[in-house]
């Protein structure tokens, strides 16, 4: 059994983690609160850009932008992977990553070549380990989203689809659902599918200024960099909700462990105690 000293020193060493685990789990409840603050605020706008462009999908059909153009075969895939900068988020990135990975395998079985862009350090790590071909990324992107620091890497995926380097283009995220669920799912973003855009109730007959691909071309671009800033807003919604979770989780275990050291730390006490005493009986009835 370990001696007084060195159960006092784990007991002080855990209340030490335990106040570094509150003050993150509080930290990540107010970030947490901001997070998807920005989530909600940024649906509307989406909702909205999806209805216009569904409905010029729908009133224009003679010209088809390439973005709704499925291809006939699909030789090369693109993969946008939105991860965490930081870790101490619980199982978040590691769920995502294997989701990822498992259709990363997928495809090379099915004869294809995967190009990806990371936003975020982990997958930005993981992809490298891996040996994946990352044509662009972006990480320390803080807590905000910020579409100009987002708009780089994104044009160059965009711009593969638009020039035919890519086939396919999907993005990996986690999905926030609530405070206590988190699902990472991988979309497919390009082509844009029927239920992506969903139909329009009515269709809209529209004037173009100064031609229908000129406008096309803003408006389904515009659509795509909002999907996938929601996406980065939803990760970010989900780590500080995994995080605030995970740290109250460490919080929780410190205490209990706590008790128990402190429960240790008596009785070992007790038991010197009880042994100096014997020591000072048996001497003074020899003396």
């Amino acid at each position: 059994m370990p001696g007084t000293k060195e159960i006092r020193m784990k007991i002080r060493s855990v209340q030490n983690t335990r106040k570094i685990t509150k003050a993150m789990e509080m930290v990540s409840a107010s970030k947490m609160r901001r997070a998807q603050e920005r989530m909600r605020a940024a649906r509307p706008y989406g909702e909205k850009i999806r209805t216009v462009a569904a409905h010029i999908s729908h009133a224009n059909p003679e010209y088809r932008h390439p973005f709704l153009v499925a291809r006939d075969t699909v030789k090369r895939v693109g993969l946008i992977v939105i991860t965490t900068d930081k870790g101490l988020c619980g199982a978040l990135n590691t769920n995502l990553l294997r989701l990822a990975l498992g259709q990363y395998k997928t495809w090379q079985t099915e004869g294809e070549e995967i190009d990806v862009c990371c936003i975020g350090n982990k997958g930005f790590g993981f992809m490298q380990r891996l040996g994946a071909n990352i044509v662009s990324h972006v990480v320390q992107i803080g807590d905000r989203p910020q579409m100009e620091r987002l708009i780089g890497a994104l044009k160059v995926m965009l711009d593969g689809y638009t020039s035919d380097r890519f086939d396919r283009l999907a993005i990996a995220y986690t999905r926030f659902i609530n405070t206590m669920k988190q699902e990472p799912v991988i979309e497919q973003l390009l082509p844009l599918s029927g239920e992506r855009l969903g139909s329009p109730e009515s269709v809209w007959d529209y004037i173009y200024e100064p031609e229908a691909k000129v406008v096309l071309d803003q408006v389904l671009t515009r659509y795509i960099e909002t999907l996938i800033y929601q996406a980065v807003a939803e990760n970010m919604a989900s780590e500080q909700s995994a995080r605030m979770v995970a740290m109250k989780a460490a919080s929780d275990n410190a205490e209990s462990l706590i008790d128990e050291l402190t429960l240790v730390y008596n009785k070992n006490r007790q038991a010197n105690i009880t042994k100096e005493l014997s020591e000072i009986v048996g001497g003074a009835a020899a003396v």
